[in-house]
């Protein structure tokens, strides 16, 4: 689900002698489509007596255009308002420093301008506020004025007290909210509503279809007022939102309560339990059907012991976020579909009472219980290395470690499909410091170099090393270096017995591509997962069954050739008989 928002400019210049205001709007790019939208609208501030002007037009065009250029340039974990306060103080010290510089006639410079921002992401808006420009909310028809005017109005003075370029230290009023498909939010000048009173705004609002018709409609009707400034309006309405971002998600951890101890046949949010699934005394995982659609779904909730945690909360927040993330990728990449081997998370509903987690739920087993029953054979460990390194794919290309590869995360649905489960301890480059301080993993799937002193932290490979570990596994029922404790690492002075040796049925190229996999020095195993994958899918492709087609032309080969051979020999036979039986 992509944020969507239809958005109109109209900007007068009305009885001024030139246009000082300057407002805009910036998309993000398709592959950044999580840093949200923003907005500015500015209003230049011109000079005394004898100016030209033109600094104020300055002053709003720059300011404008660098926080539009700039904003989707910081980086991803920045919250909307930090990135608004730190690139408007940087625009302001500059301004300021121009300001100390005398003009070319000797005179003071006066580059000046009101700025108001609007930074939409995920489900969330962040506003920044200076001067005496505004901004609105239109909801469910009512229509709220968001900012507070930095002006003194008297009779022996009035003014801005606050505006880019005014001081060397800025203070911006922020605010932040929740979005809602519907809303209209309104960004405009002191030209428009200096003009307009606050009911004269809302009917226009409310009355008005359209964002370029409303922003249109808004201007005109404060010239028609008798505005003697240029007056500006630029609209914003929410048509979708995009999935929630992890600040999102993170701010529902902190204020949503964490369910309580549920039983079979407890509604949650419209779900209804209808199995208890696990308790690792962290999570707990039930299934439930979800009352309004009849299908069953996985919910994954912090146990009452830990709910209380807020780094529990955050390291959920994240595994939300990244499946939602992730859900996207299998269509940006190779043109797939279909979850890419992940199991898709279901986004916070809105109304949302308790935090907690939502996956489809997916009928089969997982490997941990197929290897009960005995052993893989090589076509199936084939199916299952082919799909699980295509997912680690996709995993690594988005910047994402997995870090706990082990059969029990593997599982096989009842659609053939493998998928790789819990990214509760995955990494990302947002991932929360606890989680990044976590020594996270199974031991005994563990990649030597993390138990080195110093340890090396997890990378792509841990993930490759892991997978290899599990075909291992898979293949002949036991861990290539056994039952690996923390830090022992004499469990590696020796290369593991090869699959072949303890599985005779294992093909040879087989063999050696698993004993790569788990191959005691770095160096010599499969260095991305792109590579192993393509080795995996050779293999694939050389044991298929030959076709009928090349057989049936195999076969006409020989028949042939036993044609030509008969004639040769008749012919062959008859030269003997004519030199035996000349006449002399």
């Amino acid at each position: 689900m992509r944020f969507e928002l239809d958005t109109g400019l109209s900007s007068l210049q009305g009885k001024r002698p030139r246009n000082e205001d300057f407002a805009g709007v910036q998309a993000p790019a398709a592959h950044e489509a999580e840093r949200g939208w923003v907005a500015a609208l500015a209003d230049g501030v011109s000079g005394g007596e004898g100016s030209s002007g033109s600094e104020g037009l300055m002053a709003a065009q720059t300011s404008v255009m660098s926080l539009l250029r700039d904003f989707h340039g910081v980086p991803a974990d920045w919250d909307s308002s930090v990135a608004l306060d730190r690139l408007l103080g940087h625009q302001n010290a500059w301004l300021a420093a121009h300001n100390r510089r005398p003009g070319e006639d000797g005179r003071p410079r006066e580059a000046l301008t009101t700025l108001t921002a609007l930074a939409l992401r995920g489900r969330r808006y962040a506003l920044a506020h200076v001067g005496d420009s505004r901004a609105w909310l239109l909801r469910d028809g009512q229509c709220l004025l968001l900012t507070q005017d930095h002006r003194l109005e008297r009779r022996d003075f009035a003014g801005l007290t606050r505006a880019l370029g005014l001081d060397d230290a800025l203070r911006l009023d922020h605010s932040q909210g929740e979005l809602k498909v519907g809303d209209r939010l309104l960004l405009t000048s002191d030209g428009v509503h200096g003009a307009l009173r606050h009911r004269q705004i809302a009917d226009l609002l409310r009355g008005t279809p359209g964002a370029q018709a409303a922003a249109d409609a808004l201007t005109q009707a404060a010239l028609a007022a008798g505005s003697h400034d240029n007056a500006t309006a630029l609209v914003l309405d929410v048509k979708d939102l995009a999935d929630p971002g992890l600040n999102d998600l993170a701010a529902l951890g902190r204020t949503l309560p964490s369910p309580g101890p549920l039983g079979v046949g407890a509604q949650l949010d419209g779900y209804q339990v209808t199995a208890i699934v696990a308790d690792n005394g962290v999570h707990r995982l039930l299934q439930a059907r979800e009352l309004a659609t009849g299908r069953l779904v996985a919910l994954k909730m912090l146990r009452p012991g830990r709910a209380d945690d807020p780094e529990e909360r955050a390291m959920l927040a994240h595994e939300i976020w990244l499946g939602l993330r992730l859900a996207e990728a299998p269509r940006q990449r190779r043109g797939g579909a279909g979850g890419g081997g992940l199991v898709r998370v279901h986004a916070p509903a809105d109304g949302s009472t308790h935090f907690y987690a939502a996956f489809d739920w997916h009928g089969g087993h997982t490997l941990e219980q197929m290897l009960a029953k005995g052993p893989l054979d090589a076509a199936q460990a084939l199916a299952l290395g082919t799909a699980v390194a295509r997912s680690l794919s996709l995993l690594h290309a988005a910047g994402v470690v997995h870090r706990d590869i082990k059969p029990a995360n593997l599982h096989l649905g009842d659609d053939g499909q493998w998928r790789v489960l819990d990214l509760g301890v995955a990494l990302s480059p947002r991932a929360p410091a606890a989680l990044r301080e976590l020594h996270a993993g199974t031991p005994s799937y563990i990649n030597p170099e993390q138990w080195q002193d110093p340890p090396q932290p997890p990378d792509a490979g841990s993930d490759l090393f892991a997978l290899g570990v599990t075909l291992y596994r898979a293949l002949t029922g036991r861990l290539p270096y056994g039952e690996i404790e923390p830090y022992q690492l004499a469990r590696y002075r020796r290369e593991p017995a090869s699959v072949s040796r303890l599985q005779p049925s294992v093909p040879m190229p087989l063999d050696r591509l698993v004993m790569r996999a788990v191959a005691r020095e770095a160096k010599l195993r499969f260095e991305t997962a792109d590579e192993l994958l393509l080795a995996l899918e050779r293999l694939a492709a050389r044991d298929q069954p030959a076709s009928a087609r090349p057989a049936r032309v195999a076969r006409d080969a020989i028949s042939v050739w036993q044609i030509g051979l008969a004639l040769s020999l008749v012919l062959n036979l008859l030269l003997v008989a004519w030199l035996v039986f000349l006449p002399r």
